[in-house]
């Protein structure tokens, strides 16, 4: 689950991380009477989505290398930059070409920065371990210094029996080259990061950039907080920070049904058992020349009711031309729970569009059975590439006959023969 910076800044300062003084604003409005509550000279305007390069993205409506973080030096200022973010759609490199909507700034008071340094913790997969990632080139161009300057990385695997200790913190401040002052600061800074880590559950701590200011203190002035869903049942106060806005078609329901959904920008809808398999179906769809709509995979405990919605969102995305059904039945999960939910999808809501199914392991045959004999019209294929090819032009097929239904009543209109 992720949040808006604003709402990380919030618990940053809940657990003394230093941020800059601001407010969330949601008209102009608010975001004028913010500025000039916190008085000054100039304020930072951050548009607030859930996506990167804020900066560096672009507004329709705004002049060319205006993006989604300025500053203004006056409240008139303010006042205009936030009039042509709110309402408007921001384009990243992590949106989608339509970008996303912003309906909230955060304006905060500006900081006279002298350097930049990033930090950053997540959860390594490899050595299963949080770890802890620091370098002192931070800011915009983090991920091209990683590739091009390796070296210029620390990275510290946290012992999770050990936690991390003031002497491994500040073994990588060392490498930062920072005054005994700001070291110490950013020593203890890395030590509430991993107590906040532990505490809220989190997947992802990152600070991008940590500001040194003319004044030596060091400061957040970007914050990224994503929390482990598995874990915010334990959470109730974190849970309460979604911004449901920021979900796209069909995540809203899939979250309230516990199904792992992702809206993707192709029109072959996807169910899979299981994450790699949906990873492969997905895989497949591309390489015979489709775009999957989504990612989704059903969890290997999930009943009929749990599948029968999950089918229900492929069904409700009118950008879908055909569905492919990709299961390997083993262990808990068997081909008959998902037969039976195609079924009962398809009496609720009848197909609209061809749904091919493969289907193999626990109950399969029983369950191919089933299909044939129940009312939905399901084409069967042997393996996955027959699977996705079969969708692949079950989609194209789909789009011909909407074509000509289109040109059809045109046609129609303009009373030609």
């Amino acid at each position: 689950m992720h949040i808006h910076e604003y709402q990380a800044k919030q618990l940053f300062a809940k657990y003394g991380i230093p941020v800059p003084e601001g407010g969330a604003a949601s008209t102009v409005d608010d975001a004028v009477r913010i500025a000039r509550d916190m008085g000054g000279d100039a304020w930072m305007v951050k548009a607030q989505i859930h996506a990167g390069g804020r900066r560096a993205g672009h507004f329709e409506n705004a002049p060319q290398g205006e993006g989604g973080v300025r500053m203004a030096k006056s409240v008139a200022d303010v006042e205009k930059h936030a009039g042509q973010m709110l309402g408007n759609a921001l384009i990243t490199t992590q949106t989608r070409p339509a970008g996303r909507e912003v309906d909230r700034v955060y304006v905060e008071r500006a900081c006279d920065v002298q350097s930049e340094l990033y930090l950053g913790m997540l959860v390594d997969r490899h050595s299963s371990r949080v770890t802890l990632i620091a370098s002192a080139a931070g800011g915009i161009n983090i991920e091209s210094i990683a590739k091009q300057h390796p070296e210029s990385i620390v990275k510290l695997a946290v012992d999770p029996r050990e936690g991390l200790g003031e002497e491994a913190a500040r073994s990588v401040v060392s490498e930062l080259a920072l005054g005994d002052e700001q070291a110490g600061v950013t020593a203890r800074l890395i030590r509430t990061m991993y107590e906040m880590f532990v505490d809220l559950d989190a997947s992802l701590i990152e600070i991008n950039p940590l500001a040194i200011t003319a004044a030596n203190e060091v400061i957040a002035l970007d914050a990224t907080l994503t929390f482990d869903d598995n874990a915010l049942f334990r959470h109730h106060d974190i849970q309460a920070l979604r911004d449901r806005a920021e979900l796209q078609l069909g995540e809203l329901e899939a979250v309230q049904h516990g199904i792992n959904y992702v809206k993707l920008d192709g029109n072959i809808g996807c169910l899979a058992s299981g994450a790699g398999t949906a990873l492969a179906t997905l895989d497949a769809i591309h390489l015979l020349g489709g775009e999957p709509a989504n990612f989704l995979d059903v969890p290997p405990v999930a009943q009929v009711g749990r599948i029968k919605e999950a089918l229900r969102l492929l069904l409700s995305d009118p950008g879908v031309a055909s569905i492919l059904v990709n299961v390997f039945g083993g262990g808990i999960m068997r081909c008959d729970t998902i037969a039976d939910a195609i079924i009962m999808a398809n009496r609720d809501t009848p197909l609209t569009v061809p749904l091919v199914a493969r289907l193999a392991g626990t109950n399969a045959t029983f369950a191919i059975r089933r299909l044939k004999d129940a009312e939905p019209d399901v084409i069967f294929a042997s393996d996955l590439a027959d699977a996705a090819d079969k969708a692949v032009q079950a989609a194209k097929q789909t789009k011909e006959i909407q074509r000509r239904s289109w040109w059809q009543r045109v046609r129609g209109v303009s009373g030609e023969t």
